[in-house]
């Protein structure tokens, strides 16, 4: 996959994701931009989720939305 297909695919995901997680801020995603342990990081900061709670937060919304898994 080129980089312009990595960018298309995180700025589709992102879109998703935003609908599900609302409390994180536009800083928050361009500082997550695609990698899996910046988003749980904020998940864990904004929604006080445990590192656990966080990664099967993440893991549901992959399944739900059949995605890629982000970096």
């Amino acid at each position: 996959m080129n980089a312009d297909q990595m960018e298309g695919q995180w700025k589709q995901m992102k879109g998703k994701m935003r609908e599900k997680w609302g409390k994180l801020t536009d800083s928050d995603w361009d500082q997550i931009a695609g990698k899996k342990d910046q988003l749980l990081g904020k998940l864990q900061e904004r929604y006080g989720y445990s590192r656990e709670q966080a990664d099967r937060e993440y893991d549901d919304w992959e399944r739900a939305n059949h995605q890629t898994r982000v970096a």
